[in-house]
């Protein structure tokens, strides 16, 4: 896996759409007292479900790889001249 530039704040900006997206969805099993580990997990599992990223195959899922896959979905949503693109 390639090291991706800003990829902590991009993570953070990920999870903070998708728990945003999944509360929008009607998703109720996120909240304030969920785990960071819990909500990418969440998350992931939602996009996979609307298909909106490709899922990982079932050896692969571990956290680095949700993650990264996180990471790569809000790189694609993000506009080009966004700040943590540069």
């Amino acid at each position: 896996m390639k090291k991706i530039k800003n990829e902590s704040q991009l993570l953070q900006h990920a999870t903070k759409l998708g728990t945003a997206y999944a509360l929008k969805r009607g998703y109720v099993g996120i909240d304030s007292t969920t785990s960071a580990k819990d909500k990418q997990e969440c998350i992931y599992r939602l996009l996979v479900q609307d298909k909106l990223i490709n899922p990982l195959n079932v050896a692969d899922e571990n956290t680095a790889n949700i993650r990264h896959k996180l990471v790569t979905w809000i790189m694609k949503n993000l506009p080009e001249d966004h700040s943590l693109l540069k």
